[in-house]
Formats: structure tokens, sequence, C-alpha cells
């Protein structure tokens, strides 16, 4: 049905609250580069209005930080835009200084905890090569 895939990979040995968190920040990048994927909003039975949704399923995948690092070099060779989450910024408490200390790492040393993409469905799975669904 999609010529394109979604894929969130986590780092293996995260707290269910960071997966959580790093899930949503992530795919919230995903969606400010793909606004289209966001269907129209939901509606009940009583008539409540609710936020609109993907359009498109999301598959959640984990690997260890080698892989990772793997998956975030793939990336980049291909030229595939992500949202990227390390560890780092565990330690701020809004955007800004997400941002700034972001920009204190490069590709060879930043500890990714969180990769997503969009793209080809083959791309993707070349990409997210060895990693495993999330569990």
């Amino acid at each position: 049905m999609f010529d394109t895939k979604i894929a969130v990979v986590l780092r293996d040995n995260l707290a269910s609250w960071q997966a959580l968190n790093v899930t949503a920040f992530m795919v919230s990048g995903i969606v400010g580069q793909h606004p289209g994927i966001i269907g129209a909003p939901y509606r009940d039975h009583a008539g409540n209005l609710y936020n609109p949704l993907s359009v498109q399923p999301i598959i959640v995948l984990s690997a260890d930080a080698a892989t990772l690092g793997m998956i975030h070099r793939r990336s980049l060779e291909r030229g595939v835009t992500t949202s990227l989450f390390i560890e780092e910024m565990f330690t701020t408490g809004h955007d800004e200084a997400n941002r700034e200390i972001f920009a204190h790492f490069a590709p060879e040393d930043a500890s990714v905890v969180g990769i997503a993409l969009r793209a080809d469905k083959k791309i993707v799975d070349k990409i997210t090569r060895g990693a495993r669904m999330h569990g």
C-alpha cells in the first residue's frame, strides 16, 4: 500500500520511559518533515473530536549501540534525513538546550539512542539491517 516505510530504531538498553520519550520526539520530527502523512481528525460516536494520526504504520525496532551507529552512518551515506536523539539530550530540559548539546557531537562520537527515518521501503530495510523488532 505504501512505497515508503517509517522506522524508529531505539538502543536496546533504554529504560521504558526513555524509549517512549525518544520515540515521541523522533516521530514528531518525521511528521514535521512529511506533514502529508497525517490523516483527518477522528470523531467518536458522541461527536467528540480527536487529533489526526499518521496514515502510515510505524515500525519500532531495537539495536545495540554498535548497530545503531552503523544505521546512523548508513542513513548519512544514503542522504536520508533522519530524526536523531543522542544520550546527552536526556540531561537537558528544552528544545534549545537539546540543539545546543547536539551540536557538540559529530557522527563518529555521538552516543545515539534513537534514530527515525522515512524513505523508500527498500532503502529503509537496507539502512536498518541488523535491528530487530522492539520487544
